[in-house]
């Protein structure tokens, strides 16, 4: 009994009391330390070199839209990019796009080239698709429509001659550019480009080759009198197939990716004495168990059970997994080897985010500082709860606000929309233009839009808001009082204060009675009840 108190106030005590205990340096708190300066080191220099990718395909994407859209202001009207009123519009866009592809190499500033396929020929796509019969008169109020959508596509290759120009194919296939605009559904332009990013070798970086995929759409299907050209370029990284560089960029590269290495040797070392940690708490949560159960005919309760799992350990596991998968695509990416520069972002961000909110932990062995964990533990199951039965109210007004609003406010124009929009109203965000911008065209909808709106508002912030942030007032009002009067002892708490003396010194090295850290902090005093006494350990 004597041997599996000690192990138990062994076990919960924080790394100050430990070193008190045993005189040993906690050279797992620093490896834990230096893994958050490592892991925020490898992020920092991994989101430098991030943010040239995400600015060249930012610069290009733009530079593609002066380049193919004949026009062009430099600002997309809406969700398009822009939009034409005329037939001959709609012609002259289109010629004007092929012609810019065919005269590129003429006239791009970037390292752009085209993309060829196996027989090596670079190739527009220019597809037409268009009702298969139809014979429309307005004037009549009558039409004869077969709404089977035909498509036909036709194949362009780059002015490979000073001799070809743009009326030479368009003579050539004059009747796939005879338009039928009643019948038109959409003409869609694919092509495919690729670049080089030679910026990073500013930053002493390996440059990256880029394969861009531009498609151009001329949307007709609301026959409204109004083209839009909707604009779309994704860029795809590719590892360079033949690539040399002359000076120190190679060995620069060669010394990040063993900074990348050492990472992952921290994160391994790490993980294995998390797991260690958990796999030994769990046996000593046993060996508890059975003695409650042989001496006291009783079971340890399931709040006793929990505190024998370490949350932080879990949260550090999982970061280290995360840590460990990036680095490795990191390194493949330095090594232009791999091009999923996405999921590394990920796992790297949200490996450093976990290990920073880990930081939390060592916060929280000081009293002063312990209260927001404390707090967020005790009202989180209140607060699912709550937000459960919040949700359903929520979720009422988001589709009627859809179905409703949406053909008369941009904000409700689809369920996303909806939903975002009645958040930010949720915090006070944007209220009056939301209020202003609806459209009066239906009496009836403009007064049901007030009264949607002044009840979702009414409800949400006076009422649901006020009720949740009771919620957690309430749980740290509590915690509060706990921290002054005592916390409430359980059967684990009350066996682990039956003695304030410890027979086992040379088992443990221990050289004085250690509390229960359930209730102490480090550098603080703290009272635990017995049934007869009142012990105070510092």
């Amino acid at each position: 009994e004597q041997f599996l108190r000690e192990d138990l106030k062994y076990y919960f005590m924080n790394p100050c009391e430990k070193f008190r205990a045993r005189r040993q340096i906690p050279w797992k708190l620093g490896l834990q330390v230096l893994k958050i300066v490592m892991v925020t080191t490898q992020l920092v220099l991994f989101g430098l070199n991030n943010q040239l990718v995400v600015s060249f395909k930012e610069e290009n994407s733009k530079a593609f839209k002066h380049l193919f859209l004949k026009g062009y202001k430099g600002i997309d009207e809406d969700d398009y990019s822009c939009s034409v009123f005329t037939q001959q519009d709609v012609y002259e866009s289109m010629y004007f796009v092929i012609d810019q592809y065919q005269q590129l190499k003429n006239l791009s500033l970037g390292t752009l080239g085209y993309e060829y396929d196996e027989d090596k020929k670079a190739v527009l796509k220019i597809c037409k698709k268009q009702y298969k019969r139809g014979k429309i008169v307005p004037s009549n109020d009558s039409f004869d429509i077969e709404p089977t959508i035909e498509t036909d596509c036709l194949n362009i290759e780059p002015v490979t001659s000073a001799k070809k120009n743009s009326a030479v194919w368009r003579m050539s296939n004059t009747s796939f550019y005879n338009l039928e605009f009643y019948r038109l559904v959409q003409v869609e332009i694919t092509f495919k480009l690729k670049g080089i990013d030679l910026q990073t070798i500013q930053a002493r970086e390996l440059p990256d080759c880029y394969e861009f995929y531009l498609s151009i759409i001329f949307d007709n299907q609301a026959h409204s009198g109004i083209v839009k050209i909707y604009f779309d370029s994704d860029a795809f990284l590719q590892e360079c197939k033949d690539w040399h560089i002359s000076g120190s960029i190679q060995k620069n590269t060669h010394y990040i990716l063993i900074f990348d290495g050492f990472i992952i040797l921290i994160c391994l070392v790490s993980l294995i004495l998390c797991i260690r940690s958990i796999v030994l708490a769990l046996k000593l949560k046993e060996r508890c168990s059975k003695f409650f159960v042989e001496k006291y005919n009783t079971f340890v309760s399931r709040g006793d059970c929990l505190e024998f799992v370490n949350g932080w350990y879990i949260l550090i596991i999982i970061s280290d997994l995360m840590t460990i998968t990036g680095s490795i695509m990191k390194m493949e990416i330095k090594a232009k080897s791999l091009t999923s520069y996405d999921v590394c972002s990920i796992l790297l961000g949200t490996s450093t985010l976990l290990v920073w909110v880990g930081v939390i932990r060592y916060l929280g062995y000081f009293q002063k500082y312990n209260v927001l964990i404390l707090t967020m533990r005790a009202s989180f199951p209140k607060m699912l709860r709550f937000c459960c039965c919040a949700g359903m109210i929520y979720l009422g007004y988001t589709f009627c606000g859809w179905i409703v609003l949406g053909p008369y406010h941009e904000k409700f124009e689809n369920l996303n929309k909806v939903s975002e929009c009645l958040f930010s109203l949720i915090n006070g965000d944007d209220m009056f233009a939301t209020f202003a911008q609806f459209q009066q065209k239906s009496t009836l909808v403009w007064l049901f839009s007030r009264l949607y709106l002044y009840s979702f508002i009414s409800v949400f912030i006076y009422m649901v808001l006020s009720l949740f942030i009771a919620l957690i007032t309430d749980s740290y009002e509590t915690i509060k009082k706990y921290q002054q009067n005592g916390f409430p002892e359980t059967k684990l708490h009350t066996f682990l204060a039956e003695s304030n003396t410890i027979s086992g010194i040379g088992r443990r090295g221990l050289e004085k009675g250690i509390t229960n850290t359930f209730l102490c902090c480090c550098g603080s005093q703290h009272k635990i009840k017995d049934d007869n006494k009142i012990i105070l350990f510092s």
